[in-house]
């Protein structure tokens, strides 16, 4: 298992999320963002609306997973 925080994948916090692939921690991210956004944090819109674009634009929207997994990769295991 490795952790990235939410700040780590652009959001606007230092929430640890957890997981055995970068996949698994994206997706906790992207349900972490929905949450906080939902609940009336108006710091994490910009995240949510980045991440929600991010899958509008696939080819630019590659450039950021191809770098979370670069990322996600050279963490030690916890």
């Amino acid at each position: 298992m490795k952790t990235m925080t939410c700040r780590q994948l652009g959001g606007a916090c230092d929430l640890p999320l957890t997981g055995s692939t970068a996949d698994e921690v994206i997706k906790a991210q992207d349900q972490h963002l929905k949450e906080v956004v939902a609940a009336g944090d108006t710091e994490h819109e910009g995240a949510l609306k980045d991440m929600k674009g991010r899958w509008k634009h696939p080819v630019a929207g590659m450039g950021w997973y191809r770098q979370v997994k670069r990322d996600f990769a050279a963490l030690a295991e916890s």
